[in-house]
């Protein structure tokens, strides 16, 4: 299948796809080839978790989200993550629990995001990067739950993220 590179940018490659189809004419796919990210959400307690309000310039809206980040190629998966949560909240997490994977848009993108738990949180001061505008925010896990259902968190990753977690935290008990 051809695949041609249209564009090149600062953490994605777009390119065209074409592929026969079944009973007629080629297929042009637009495709983004994306590196991967890390997604963490940190649990204060047994109660409680950090979210960030995060302005997204490409909607104009500022929303409710985890910790998030894209890969540095070859950067492995946890120290990835720790350095975004670090980064974004100024927390570290002496414990971690990968969640696995799903993808953010697998119709036109390969983005896969890698969930992960931070637990056993140490505060300190965050340092977003220049072009981020993050608001750590402690919000109790059952308003978070309340938030996704209400449709205050439209973040597809920390909607996954906290229900998995209220699921697991179902389980155990």
């Amino acid at each position: 299948m051809p695949r041609e590179l249209v564009h090149t940018g600062r953490k994605i490659r777009v390119y065209i796809d074409t592929t026969e189809g079944k009973n007629g004419p080629p297929i042009r796919r637009d495709v983004i080839v994306h590196p991967g990210a890390v997604v963490i959400l940190p649990v204060i307690d047994a109660e409680h978790v950090c979210l960030l309000r995060n302005h997204r310039w490409v909607i104009g809206e500022t929303l409710w989200e985890i910790p998030a980040g894209t890969l540095e190629p070859g950067e492995d998966l946890e120290p990835a993550a720790r350095r975004e949560l670090e980064e974004e909240t100024g927390y570290r997490a002496a414990a971690w629990q990968s969640l696995g994977y799903l993808y953010a848009s697998p119709g036109v993108m390969d983005e896969k995001l890698h969930l992960f738990v931070a637990r056993d949180l140490t505060p300190g001061p965050n340092r977003p990067e220049a072009d981020e505008e993050l608001e750590p925010v402690t919000v109790r896990l059952d308003e978070a739950i309340a938030m996704c259902l209400d449709g205050r968190i439209k973040d597809a990753k920390t909607v996954t993220a906290l229900f998995l977690l209220e699921r697991m935290n179902r389980s155990q008990t």
